[in-house]
């Protein structure tokens, strides 16, 4: 087995159908991972371990989804010198949002690249920009990765073309 490049770590098991789809898209590049619970507030002693010891182990990136007070990305960021990027997870109580401006607004000097609610497949992708910029083989898969979005959206555009927007949808208005 590889040694992992990315670690994907989540404040609680209930955020896994989320952060699952950044582990999904670096399966699909063939970029080696990690992936854990590791709770700020309720496992603190494991979170600094494992940010503490991260450089030791290879890894190159960090990805860490949170919700709520969502503070796994920001701390994990305080302690180790990899990039961090966040995902905000949707909660029960407001979008998403509390957790959204709990990543973002990071105090100088501990920056977290922060994706969009419930965007784990972006954080993904971008962990493996990241790598990519110093490994020409994952340059290459995510270059390659990048143009067949590319080709899919027109692919798309030319099936609406040609079948009219009810036909695109199957619905026979």
């Amino acid at each position: 087995m590889k040694k992992a490049l990315v670690g994907i770590i989540m404040g609680s098991d209930s955020d896994l159908p989320v952060m699952s789809e950044a582990a999904l898209v670096l399966e699909e590049l063939d970029i080696s991972f990690e992936i854990d619970i590791i709770s700020a507030h309720r496992t603190p002693q494991k979170m600094y371990q494992y940010a503490n010891s991260a450089v030791k182990r290879g890894l190159k990136v960090i990805i860490a989804g949170a919700g709520g007070a969502a503070h796994l990305p920001g701390m994990t960021a305080a302690i180790t010198p990899l990039p961090v990027i966040g995902v905000p997870v949707k909660g029960k109580n407001l979008e998403g949002m509390d957790s959204l401006l709990s990543i973002v607004q990071m105090p100088p000097g501990v920056p977290v690249a922060t994706v969009a609610i419930n965007a784990a497949k972006n954080a993904g992708i971008l962990a493996a920009q990241i790598i990519g910029t110093s490994n020409p083989e994952v340059f290459k898969k995510v270059s390659i990765y990048k143009n067949d979005l590319q080709k899919s959206v027109q692919k798309k555009s030319i099936k609406l073309t040609k079948t009219g927007f009810k036909n695109y949808l199957g619905d026979e208005k």
